[in-house]
């Protein structure tokens, strides 16, 4: 009986040392596929609530200008801007909480 018969879904990886063959799980196989960050989208990194907002729509803004202040764990954390840009919009206002991957601000 060969592997085929035995392992129908398998893959081959090709090293120097030779070929190795496996099965993927199923949470791997169901897995979200990577996607490289886009810098003109600003996540939140932890969950706090808005302290205060800097900017709005149609504002130019410089690379590391101030974007708002998030608090958490009683720490105030500025958020600043990634990139030089205009803000397309702000999704917070002061007094949101919002939870660790919601998007803040957007670039156009």
């Amino acid at each position: 009986m060969d592997i085929e018969t035995v392992l129908p879904d398998y893959h081959t990886f090709n090293f120097e040392e030779g070929n190795y063959k496996t099965t993927y799980t199923r949470k791997y196989q169901n897995r979200k596929a990577y996607e490289a960050p886009d810098p003109r989208k600003v996540y939140g990194f932890i969950p706090g609530t808005v302290m205060k907002v800097y900017v709005k729509e149609k504002q130019r803004v410089k690379k590391g200008e101030p974007l708002l202040i998030l608090q958490a764990m009683k720490m105030n954390n500025i958020i600043a801007a990634p990139i030089n840009g205009v803000i397309k919009k702000v999704y917070v206002k002061v007094g949101d909480m919002v939870p660790k991957i919601q998007m803040l601000v957007e670039f156009k």
